[in-house]
């Protein structure tokens, strides 16, 4: 196997440029690659559009910002597509002000977005949403004469992932519930960036215990611990 290349947190947010569309793993910060995210903070790139089934947690009383709430604090984002904002009132304020596009997404269809891109699929078809706010501006489908919405695959440019263990070859092995959005994102984006707590040597993983293949992954960076 070929070894991707180990760069520092720092390279890897010069690789996501402004205007770029960006997915992010985790779910409420768990499974979030933090020291990307901490760079990218520093980096300050601007004009993105998230995707990514939250955006953790953000509590203007008490100040206490958990994963990409740090980026949607800095206003890093023109538009987030996500499937919960309850826990970040920073991304209510900056919707409720029309300072960021926020497009509300069902968390199935989210997560079903992504993987449609990853596999090819031209889009599927959900009753979820139908006669909702989700509905407008969709295309409706009936089958059997139930209706159905065709929602359309989600790709991005860049995704930022989290693992537990990689190989120098980029296989991957989440932990626990970070196995969330993490595979799917690994699948759906033009550049793949893994972020580790554990990076070893080609041939330490078992096989039948990879999560992500290689073949998805460009680039890794070794994890670091960060005082939240």
């Amino acid at each position: 196997m070929i070894e991707k290349p180990i760069i520092s947190a720092a390279e890897a947010a010069g690789k996501i440029r402004e205007g770029d569309s960006l997915m992010v793993g985790g779910f409420l910060a768990c499974g979030s690659p933090h020291t990307i995210i901490q760079a990218l903070k520093e980096k300050g790139t601007k004009n993105l559009t998230l995707i990514c089934n939250d955006t953790a947690a953000h509590d203007l009383k008490s100040g206490k910002i958990t994963g990409v709430g740090y980026l949607v604090q800095g206003k890093q984002f023109k538009k987030i597509i996500a499937s919960h904002i309850g826990l970040n009132q920073e991304t209510q304020r900056q919707m409720n002000a029309g300072e960021t596009v926020v497009e509300l997404v069902p968390q199935g269809t989210l997560a079903e977005q992504v993987r449609a891109a990853g596999s090819g699929l031209g889009g599927f078809l959900t009753p979820t949403g139908v006669g909702t706010e989700v509905e407008k501006g969709k295309q409706v489908i009936l089958v059997n004469d139930r209706p159905f919405l065709l929602e359309l695959p989600l790709k991005a440019d860049v995704a930022i992932i989290k693992a537990k263990k990689a190989d120098r070859a980029g296989n991957l092995v989440y932990n626990a519930t970070a196995r969330n959005f993490n595979p799917l994102m690994a699948t759906a984006a033009n550049l793949v960036i893994a972020e580790a707590e554990e990076i070893v040597e080609i041939g330490e993983i078992d096989p039948n215990e990879v999560h992500t293949p290689s073949i998805f992954v460009d680039f890794l960076v070794k994890a670091e611990r960060l005082e939240w």
